[in-house]
C-alpha cells in the first residue's frame, strides 16, 4: 500500500471516530444510569462455554 493510501485511511478512521464520538459519549452516560443485569450476560456466556466443551468432548 502506498504512503498516501495509508495516510488517507488514517484520516478516514479519525473522521469516523470523531463522527461517532457524540453518540458513544451519550451511550456511556446512559449506561451508567441503567440498572445492572448481569444474569443476562453470564447465562448465555456459560451456555456457550458449555457447548464448546461439549463439542470438544465429542471430537476427542
Amino acid at each position: 500500500m502506498a504512503t498516501w493510501e495509508k495516510i488517507l485511511l488514517g484520516v478516514l478512521a479519525l473522521l469516523i471516530i470523531l463522527w461517532f464520538f457524540p453518540g458513544v459519549k451519550t451511550m456511556m452516560r446512559e449506561s451508567q444510569e441503567a440498572p445492572k443485569d448481569w444474569p443476562a450476560v453470564i447465562v448465555p456466556l456459560i451456555a456457550v462455554v458449555a457447548f464448546v466443551i461439549f463439542l470438544i468432548a465429542m471430537v476427542a
